[in-house]
Order: structure tokens, then C-alpha cells, then sequence
């Protein structure tokens, strides 16, 4: 099973970076508009909107992957 590193982006776009431990994090996120939001693991559901086999696929070819949590709590 794979661990991701989970970045999102500042804001209220609900825009998130996984990137397995084992990889560089990709040059987009870094400076302040990303924070790092935690770890999550391959077949985990306690993140809205992460989809294992959807990141498994795009880490194959991009080396990360990107998706919108699409439930976040409302200010």
C-alpha cells in the first residue's frame, strides 16, 4: 500500500496534491500558495474526493496527482 504526501492549496479552491513519500514533490507547490495538509494512504476514503486507482494511475505517468475535495466543511 502507498502513502501520499497531501498538499493543498491556499484558498478556498479545495485543490489538493498527492505525492507518494517515495517521490520529489513537483516544483508548482512550493512558495506559501501550498500547505501541507497531512498523509493519507492509497485506499483511504477519510479524504473527500481522493480516489486510489485515479491517483495510482496519475502518479504512473506525472509522478503526482491532483483533485478537488469536493466535501469541505463550510466557514
Amino acid at each position: 500500500m502507498r502513502s501520499y504526501n497531501l498538499f493543498r492549496l491556499k484558498g478556498d479552491q479545495g485543490l489538493c496534491c498527492a505525492v507518494p513519500e517515495s517521490h520529489v514533490v513537483p516544483r508548482f507547490v512550493t512558495g506559501g500558495r501550498w500547505s501541507f495538509g497531512g498523509k493519507v494512504e492509497e485506499h483511504s476514503t477519510a479524504t473527500p474526493g481522493f480516489d486510489g486507482k485515479a491517483a495510482a494511475t496519475s502518479v504512473r505517468f506525472n509522478g503526482f496527482y491532483l483533485f478537488q475535495v469536493m466535501d469541505r466543511p463550510t466557514h
